[in-house]
């Protein structure tokens, strides 16, 4: 590792421990537990999506910025400090924009999914965990609102597990963004793009594979031809949680409008879209986004231990 990133990095003990001992390690995300999902399910969730990754003897890593450090790993104690209603509005949305800012300032931040792969290879680390990836907004055409999670994906060499893209998004354009990039694909024992809260989209994946062991050679096979950049594991939200994909466009188009009429833009279109859809299906997408994190842990904690082999 570079000398001079050590300044910036904080390993946790658990995490340090599996980086000397050559353990697998999978990256997970902190803005969910921030600004994803309330209190005290974020929490909760965060504590339960580690134990999965520990249960396939790997080790989580859950990432933030922490009075201008970046954590690579987290106590019980800074989870429930991420996750404090009362914190909420003090605690930054941290993407790649953000990042040398909020670092240098020494301020806290929650790592979105660019913000969260960067942080991952900094450390060393291969394989992250998410709910689903930002993408391109719907009438974007109009307003330029496309995630830097897109961009990040190019450039970073990180493979992303997650539930395909969020519902809220336009996610034909958000495809064809990553194949004009070229991102693969890839869809976990499927041929169709999940649509986070349901498994299916209209739109298929550029590939399939059927197991960790296959994710874990496609994904070295790319690195070692020096094809730079990540790769979206896309992995449907397990039957028995999913939303029909009818019934969730028409909450998502509500909401949408709801949006528009408080003219809300920016980073903080997506907690306040995830907010409203909650309340408008009586919270079993808050049920739904759980139970998709928690499968993805799954894939994600085995492909890691596939990769390291």
């Amino acid at each position: 590792m570079n000398q001079s990133l050590i300044q910036w990095l904080h390993f946790s003990d658990e995490v340090k421990e599996a980086k000397r001992t050559k353990k697998p390690i999978v990256a997970l995300e902190s803005t969910i537990i921030s600004h994803g999902m309330p209190y005290p399910t974020n929490v909760q969730t965060a504590k339960e999506v580690e134990a999965i990754i520990r249960s396939h003897n790997a080790v989580p890593a859950t990432i933030a910025i922490l009075n201008g450090k970046i954590h690579i790993g987290l106590s019980d104690e800074n989870l429930e400090w991420l996750g404090s209603p009362e914190n909420r509005d003090s605690i930054a949305k941290v993407s790649r924009r953000d990042l040398a800012f909020v670092l240098a300032q020494g301020q806290s931040g929650a790592t979105t999914v660019a913000a969260t792969m960067i942080c991952a290879k900094l450390a060393g680390i291969n394989v992250f965990v998410t709910g689903g990836i930002g993408g391109v907004h719907r009438g974007a055409e109009q307003t330029m609102d496309i995630s830097a999670d897109l961009t990040e994906l190019a450039q970073t060499n990180v493979a992303v597990v997650c539930a395909g893209a969020k519902s809220i998004l336009d996610i034909g354009l958000t495809l064809e963004y990553l194949e004009t990039h070229g991102i693969p694909v890839v869809g976990y024992k499927t041929t169709e793009f999940p649509a986070f809260y349901s498994r299916t989209s209209g739109f298929q994946t550029n590939f399939s594979l059927g197991s960790p062991e296959e994710l874990a050679l496609f994904l070295h096979t790319k690195w070692e031809l020096g094809l730079h950049g990540g790769a979206v594991i896309a992995n449907p939200v397990p039957e028995e949680s999913a939303m029909d994909a009818k019934e969730i466009e028409e909450v998502i188009t509500k909401a949408l409008s709801e949006a528009h009429r408080l003219n809300i833009k920016g980073k903080d279109v997506t907690p306040f879209l995830l907010d409203k859809i909650k309340e408008l299906t009586d919270g079993k997408s808050l049920e739904t986004n759980v139970a998709l994190v928690k499968n993805n842990a799954h894939v994600g904690a085995q492909l890691a231990v596939k990769l390291a082999k």
